[in-house]
């Protein structure tokens, strides 16, 4: 795996922790103004509605753990595919599930952001 694709991996192991600390200024960071982030549940986000939603605790993400994360590295975008198990109460619901993943990140005069996020829910 090259150098930037494990730097991505880590560069979204920090958003995933700024999603659990409700951490904003991170969050407009690594978020791309034009984030298209579709739940497992196949809702859509924007960033500022992801933001909003996790600002008003209408969604609050309280552990979101990855695994077997790979990257596939094409110059100024990564794919990250990979399981997730997520922790979070939607609209004052507790609920623990796990998912796989597709991420992609985009090189964007310089930094890296993440442009889309799909996930889809493993069965219990």
């Amino acid at each position: 795996m090259s150098d930037t694709g494990q730097k991505i991996i880590a560069l979204d192991k920090q958003r995933m922790d700024a999603m659990c600390q409700q951490d904003v200024t991170t969050l407009n960071a690594l978020l791309a103004d034009d984030l298209v982030y579709t739940h497992s549940s196949a809702r859509l986000d924007t960033k500022q509605s992801l933001i909003g939603g996790m600002e008003s605790g209408t969604t609050v993400y309280t552990a979101i753990e990855p695994s077997d994360v790979k990257a596939q590295d094409y110059g100024d975008a990564v794919v990250l595919t990979g399981a997730a198990r997520i922790r979070v109460t939607s609209r004052g619901n507790p609920t623990s599930f796990g998912v796989r993943f597709t991420d992609v990140y985009v090189n964007k005069a310089g930094q890296w952001q993440m442009v889309a996020w799909q996930s889809t829910r493993l069965p219990e």
